[in-house]
């Protein structure tokens, strides 16, 4: 559900809805509280509530920055494997200029299959949380059998020839650890930390009385507007492939890998 949220609506809209609905729920609710009981008003427990929601909010504060700080750190890592993953196949297209033009053109052919396997099928497939390690293990084999069955005959060759097979070597890894970061996502204990914890601590708000509704609401709102974009920070930096902030797939398009999509 959360991935289809993603994919199908933009970072405004569930910004306006996520902290929207939170603050008229959060209003909603104290509009209730006052209602149903008017001695709240008085503020005769603001004490007791003040010491409550100080607690509760240092400590539900410190939970959610502990989860978007690694969530942002998680996206800042799929980054990079992505960009190094497309850094060491252009790395292995330049190394293969050194090799004959039969061997060139074969490693190149493999190393665009692979490429446009990954743009165009992996991509979509972990953007919808559903990685297949199938739709490249063929196409990266293929450059496997290329250089398996490639035999240097000068000490120059030899030279590229090694760089080529360590970096393909990286690529099958920085292949799997993408692969890896696609599937992950955010613990159910830590979820239910971070969306438990705003049923608590809205509500506790309700429980300040003021003497002017207005002010009163204002302070609700605000706390619920904090905390709805803080959950909504935590929705969309959950999933590194899916949404707007999503990571893309250009670096397999950019530099010594854009020859590989000229039609």
């Amino acid at each position: 559900m959360s991935l289809w949220l993603l994919n199908h609506f933009s970072t405004f809209t569930l910004a306006v809805v996520t902290v929207g609905g939170t603050v008229a729920l959060a209003v909603t609710g104290s509009v209730i509280a006052r209602r149903r009981y008017p001695s709240l008003a008085d503020g005769e427990h603001n004490d007791m509530v003040g010491v409550t929601l100080g607690m509760f909010g240092a400590i539900y504060g410190i939970i959610l920055a502990f989860v978007i700080v690694t969530l942002w750190t998680q996206l800042e890592s799929t980054q990079t494997v992505v960009a190094t993953e497309a850094t060491d196949v252009a790395l292995i297209a330049r190394d293969a200029a050194a090799f004959p033009p039969p061997v060139r053109a074969d490693l190149d052919a493999a190393l665009s299959d692979y490429v446009h396997a990954v743009v165009e099928t992996q991509w979509p497939r972990m953007r919808a949380g559903e990685p297949s390690y199938g739709a490249t293990a063929t196409k990266l084999q293929s450059a496997y059998d290329v250089l398996q069955a490639y035999e240097p005959k000068t000490a120059r060759e030899e030279v590229f020839y090694e760089e080529a097979v360590s970096h393909l070597n990286d690529v099958a890894a920085q292949r799997r650890a993408r692969l890896t970061m696609a599937e992950q996502q955010l613990p159910p204990l830590l979820q239910v930390l971070a969306f438990g914890g705003a049923l608590v601590l809205i509500p506790l708000t309700f429980l300040y009385g003021m003497r002017r509704l207005r002010i009163q609401l204002l302070f609700v709102a605000s706390v619920a507007a904090l905390i709805g974009f803080s959950l909504l920070l935590v929705f969309v930096l959950d999933r590194p492939f899916a949404g707007e902030l999503s990571v893309s797939p250009a670096p397999f398009k950019e530099g010594a890998l854009s020859p590989y999509w000229v039609e």
